[in-house]
């Protein structure tokens, strides 16, 4: 079950393509933060009588303390825009109708239909939202021609492209060049139908460089092994190798997380890289002192990644002071680049991992 209610808009807060912040009072008086997806259900104006889906602030649910509209009553478009014959969000009361790269009405569909390989092309890959900004930030930054980044966003958690602030900083900005959202999340400038595709698309359509993966903002976890959706890196690892690309995968580290299943080398890491990957990746990890850079080497012996993988140690303190550089706020778990240092600093590794190896293979 959902649950319903109806309002009345009595402010417009911020309104940035595609996406509007809105000040909505409920029947009982009750004043709540509303997102509306213009694409999805058309322009809100102050007065509108709206319906939304309080679902997940009645859970009390972290979703950044917004209820989201469904409908504006009286707003009934007669008319279906768009194109393409693909549903994402597929049989639910919100699916959304999406020109995918593969399909025959698309104008790339020869392109990922002669596809051969990705020939070593590198693919970043994250297991949370907040990693993307400081891959974005280094590879900027430490790079000695403009590169053509893309980002591939999956639907492990978010769907809509459009809820993510940061996306839209760093395209504004020019840090990221095309983003493609697969599976069930949409709105990029691309659509692809699952990750294979979604890589195929970055390389032969957007023509990257260099390519990022990560989920949209917030992510499904329940102090499980497997119950996570950070779960799919190890999944895009292996499509990466299946496809001859070359997969940079960023582990969860911090120091400042206070549970014990997160500290140095988060848990979510460990069973990914151990359990669900199959194929190599290269790991990057910052070069630590003391007791913080003995655990990482215990957690790497005691999962045997050190085999399996192929781990890179580089210095991140230089990281920091670029994310430092950008007004583009970085935060993972409410907690920003000085606060946990550690996360941001091994985010940013994989930009030079990925810098090094265009560098080799130029």
């Amino acid at each position: 079950m959902i649950a319903i209610k109806k309002g009345i808009v009595t402010n417009i807060i911020k309104e940035r393509s595609g996406l509007t912040e809105l000040e909505v009072e409920l029947e009982a008086g009750e004043v709540r933060s509303v997102i509306n997806y213009d694409d999805l259900t058309g322009e809100v104006n102050l007065n509108d009588e709206v319906i939304l889906n309080t679902t997940a602030i009645e859970l009390d649910l972290g979703t950044g303390g917004y209820d989201f509209v469904i409908h504006i009553v009286g707003n009934e478009p007669r008319d279906l825009k768009g194109s393409g014959h693909i549903m994402k969000m597929r049989y639910s009361p919100l699916q959304v109708r999406c020109l995918s790269v593969e399909e025959e009405d698309s104008q790339y569909h020869e392109a990922i239909k002669d596809f051969d390989t990705l020939g070593k092309h590198p693919v970043i890959i994250g297991s949370l939202h907040s990693m993307v900004a400081p891959v974005a930030m280094v590879l900027n930054e430490l790079s000695k021609k403009s590169l053509k980044v893309a980002y591939i966003m999956t639907d492990g958690a978010a769907l809509p492209l459009k809820l993510s602030n940061t996306i839209a900083k760093l395209k504004d900005r020019g840090l990221l060049t095309t983003t493609i959202t697969i599976g069930h999340a949409f709105g990029g400038d691309l659509e692809a139908v699952n990750i294979y595709s979604g890589l195929i698309a970055a390389k032969e359509v957007a023509k990257a460089d260099v390519t990022i993966v990560a989920m949209g903002p917030g992510i499904v976890g329940t102090g499980t092994k497997y119950g996570f959706t950070g779960l799919e890196q190890g999944e895009i690892i292996n499509a990466v190798r299946v496809l001859a690309g070359s997969p940079i995968a960023i582990p969860r580290v911090s120091f400042s997380d206070l549970r014990s299943r997160h500290l140095g080398l988060s848990h979510h890491s460990l069973t990914t890289l151990h359990k669900v990957a199959l194929k190599e990746a290269i790991v990057g990890l910052p070069k630590l002192s003391g007791i913080k850079g003995e655990r990482l080497k215990a957690q790497l012996n005691e999962f045997n990644l050190a085999t399996k993988h192929n781990i890179k140690y580089r210095n991140g303190r230089d990281i920091l002071k670029i994310i430092d550089q950008y007004d583009i706020k970085v935060s993972t778990m409410g907690r920003d680049e000085k606060e946990d240092p550690e996360f941001f600093m091994t985010a940013g590794i994989a930009g030079i991992l990925a810098l090094e190896m265009m560098k080799v293979e130029s």
